[in-house]
């Protein structure tokens, strides 16, 4: 009983940690290293994540500076992130490239908020996933033997609870992000 317990509260953990990354690829109109950090850069033939072929940082609250490690795979670089849904016209003088974050319109911002909730539904969805298995990986521990009926009622009480408060922590997450979309 115990070992599924763990076993959940780990996978429904991960989910929420899944969750806020997603949202913190989300653009708010302020400059983090975390809206570029994953675009895929071909580098000599592979697709590798930027933040393994550069440096990312965000001096500015509205610029981001990116130091490849390889001076040859800047215009690969500058390419991916002109190429990515962003909207960003990276600018390079040999050694960095500069990318400004422009202002987010009050549409964009609109369109990012959908997106935060659908991300935060995705999140919910998995945690409910992780319960129902939960769930019945209890049954079947009861009709094994393994545990009686009040240990699977109170087995099946407390992984609701974990689900009830790994939800509203997701809930407050895109609250949060959501809120940081529409400041101006």
């Amino acid at each position: 009983m115990d070992k599924i317990m763990e076993e959940a509260s780990r996978k429904i953990q991960k989910a929420v940690e899944v969750t806020a990354q997603e949202f913190g690829s989300i653009r708010t109109g302020r400059a983090t290293p975390a809206l570029v950090e994953r675009l895929q850069v071909e580098y000599y033939g592979t697709l590798t994540p930027l933040n393994q072929v550069a440096t990312i940082s965000a001096p500015e609250a509205r610029l981001l500076v990116i130091h490849p490690y390889d001076r040859n795979s800047i215009s690969d670089v500058e390419k991916a992130i002109t190429q990515s849904d962003l909207g960003f016209v990276p600018s390079n003088d040999g050694e960095v490239i500069r990318v400004p974050v422009p202002q987010l319109t009050e549409e964009r911002r609109r369109e990012l908020t959908k997106i935060v909730k659908a991300r935060a539904e995705e999140g919910r969805v998995a945690i409910r996933n992780v319960r129902r298995e939960a769930i019945e990986a209890l049954r079947k521990e009861e009709k094994k033997g393994g545990a009686t009926e009040d240990d699977l009622h109170r087995g099946i009480d407390e992984i609701q609870r974990i689900t009830d408060r790994y939800i509203q922590e997701i809930d407050e997450l895109a609250h949060t992000k959501t809120s940081e979309l529409m400041e101006i």
